[in-house]
């Protein structure tokens, strides 16, 4: 180092050229840059020094300028080229001379500076470089273009994102969804949120947090502000893969009397289907067939989607995943493709229909006399709606005697559970109905005739399909319950009737448990019970109707005990994600409703104490069937009938406040 010397140095990781002046001390000088700011260095910290010519700080500016027109990289693969066929290496000095003919100090600075920064033709070794081997340079060149091919991506997305914020409608590609996708799963909560997805919601000014996350995607139109964030984060599939829809189309075309010709025909009965008007998959229809002897003979009519799916095919391997069909206020899920759902799965009015069919002759006291199981092809005569059954049997209709006889027996049923210990317990139920994500509407459910005629039909079948087992030693998923340690009569009394008596008893009730072997289900009051009654909608059906067709067949079992236990335990898994998904999504439109009807009083039963101490209860609101939990702020007693109004509710944050308002609070709204 000597005075007057250009040198090259790094401040804070920026190229500089300065002049040295002076020494400092024994070991640093103190070198002037273009600027006339001063640095002291160490001869170390010079990562270039120019020779030949002596400098001022005020030249430093026009050697630059000469530098810049020599500082193209592009010519630096020419240069690469000839020295890997010489497999040699080259000084700033020599490869100067190879670019440009000439080694001037400028020259030769600038070959310097396209070395030092050049990172795909040539790698530093001590006071020279040397040209990288073909194979690594192809390597570095596909990365950079990848790399700018990613970088393009994000400025045209970022572009996309500032265009959809105006309004403007986006044909979103591939590689925008890659990037919305990464963006869902910070507003989803997940905690290992990218960099690239922090700068996206930086440069459009969003809080770099899960709730800026989703307030961007609602706000360029790609989620709704009413998101079902609990379905998303569950791993429960929205859609199925191609793979599971490539199998959909064959199967459409089954006919159902080509399929078997082993089926019971019983197209001759007169069949009824029951159910909400809404309902697209359905799946049990009804029958009394009257023999010579005029005995009335029940039948029971389960839809067949066995005859389009084989255990362990892609349909059924899709089905096991979901393990039930979601029923949520926005819509349903199908656990099967919809299209093989609600046509040749479902029992169709007025179509020959695959079914499994349960007959029985009820005693006197409405216990099974006998019964008997058939894979069979029925034609449903007629749709009814639960108003259209309520209607006919208050009208009844001399011309349908079906429908009163189905009714008795139903009756019969009931009466018989009660005597074998069943625990009735009649909470208040309601569906929500939220239409193009928008309306909401809460319906009760009322315990009419119809309803309780149907659900006494399928625990019915539901016996029949559990004594069937028990009789030939089947593996089945048996859904049993063990006995509840119920208040005594004398506790009961001390609640007021109806919905706070029957809360004590729910909250006794323990858990259903599954088993491959019979065991009690103490609520229905049955020794064995298997759930058969709905094989399109959920998965252990399903498993029960491939063991009981196989075994009426004669063949071998689709299942051993060990495989049917595996399998249940992974299927009751996610069932019981499901059943969390639908629970947590009807909360969250049912506080909306709150939110949108907070001017309304609502008429509130007392239930239980949460924690009496803190006087935490729950309470219900009689006109949703909806139970909440709610802190008094004065003494109440279970069984209260109280008027509240909602003074807050945000279903996105799962929070809800209601006050109790005094009948003086009611007229002066009113008024």
């Amino acid at each position: 180092m000597e005075q007057g010397k250009l040198i090259e140095f790094r401040v804070q990781g920026e190229r500089r050229l300065a002049v040295a002046e002076r020494p400092e001390g024994k070991k640093d000088w103190i070198v002037i840059d273009a600027g006339g700011q001063s640095h002291k260095i160490r001869p170390q910290r010079v990562d270039y020094m120019v020779e030949g010519i002596l400098y001022q700080p005020s030249e430093i500016a026009s050697f630059l300028e000469e530098v810049e027109s020599y500082l193209d990289p592009s010519s630096l693969e020419v240069a690469w080229e000839i020295l890997i066929e010489e497999e040699s290496t080259v000084t700033p000095q020599q490869m100067a001379e190879l670019l440009f003919s000439a080694q001037s100090p400028a020259l030769c600075y600038a070959a310097h500076c396209l070395l030092s920064q050049d990172k795909i033709y040539f790698k530093k070794k001590g006071d020279h470089y040397e040209p990288r081997p073909m194979g690594q340079v192809a390597e570095i060149k596909h990365q950079l273009e990848v790399q700018e091919q990613k970088n393009r991506q994000k400025e045209e997305f970022i572009t996309h994102i500032k265009q959809a914020l105006a309004g403007e409608k986006i044909e979103w590609s591939d590689s925008d969804r890659i990037r919305l996708e990464s963006i869902e799963k910070l507003a989803l909560g997940a905690d290992n949120s990218s960099k690239v997805t922090q700068e996206i919601l930086q440069e459009v000014g969003k809080n770099l947090d899960s709730q800026g996350a989703f307030q961007l995607l609602v706000d360029i139109g790609w989620w709704s502000k009413h998101e079902n964030l609990f379905l998303r984060r569950s791993s429960y599939p929205v859609n199925f893969s191609k793979k599971v829809l490539d199998v959909v189309q064959p199967r459409l075309q089954s006919n159902p009397i080509e399929a078997d010709e082993n089926r019971l025909d019983l197209t001759h009965l007169k069949v009824c289907t029951i159910d909400d008007e809404s309902t697209t998959e359905i799946d049990d229809g009804l029958s009394i067939e009257y023999l010579d002897n005029g005995t009335a003979k029940i039948w029971i009519h389960i839809a067949d989607p066995t005859r389009l799916v084989e255990p362990g095919d892609e349909l059924d391997l899709e089905a096991r995943r979901r393990s039930t069909s979601l029923y949520l206020p926005t819509g349903m899920v199908s656990m099967f493709p919809t299209e093989l759902a609600t046509g040749p799965m479902s029992l169709v009015q007025g179509q020959v229909c695959s079914a499994l069919s349960f007959g029985v002759i009820l005693d006197e006291i409405g216990g099974i006399q006998e019964y008997e199981i058939h894979s069979s092809l029925i034609k449903p005569t007629y749709r009814l709606t639960y108003d259209d059954v309520d209607e006919m049997l208050q009208l009844g209709l001399q011309n349908e005697p079906e429908i009163a006889d189905l009714a008795q027996q139903a009756q019969l049923r009931r009466e018989w559970r009660k005597a074998q210990g069943s625990i009735q317990i009649k909470m208040p139920e309601s569906i929500i109905k939220v239409k193009d994500n928008e309306e909401v509407t809460i319906e009760l459910i009322d315990s009419s005739p119809s309803r309780r005629l149907v659900a006494e039909m399928m625990i019915l079948a539901g016996q029949i399909g559990g004594r069937y087992g028990t009789e030939n030693n089947l593996p089945l998923p048996f859904r049993g319950q063990p006995q509840p340690e119920l208040p005594s009569e004398e506790e009961l009394l001390q609640l007021p009737a109806g919905p706070t008596r029957f809360c004590a008893l729910r909250s006794c009730m323990p858990r259903s448990e599954m088993s491959m072997s019979p065991i009690r289900h103490a609520s229905l009051g049955l020794e064995s019970y298997v759930q058969v009654t709905s094989p399109i909608r959920r998965y252990s059906d399903l498993l029960a109707h491939f063991q009981i067709k196989a075994h009426l067949k004669g063949g071998e079992l689709p299942f051993s005990r060990e495989e049917l236990q595996e399998i249940v335990y992974s299927v009751s898994s996610s069932s019981y994600e499901a059943t969390l998904v639908e629970r947590q999504t009807n909360r969250y439109w049912g506080l909306e409703y709150l939110r949108r009807n907070a001017e309304c009083v609502w008429g509130v039963i007392v239930l239980r104490w949460l924690r009496e101490d803190e006087n935490l209860g729950l309470i219900l609101i009689e006109d949703l069937g909806m139970e909440l939990p709610h802190r008094f702020d004065r003494s109440v007693f279970l069984g209260e009938r109280l008027e509240m109004q909602v003074t807050r509710a945000d279903p996105q944050r799962d929070e809800v406040r209601l006050k109790e308002v005094t009948e003086a609070e009611i007229q002066a709204t009113t008024t």
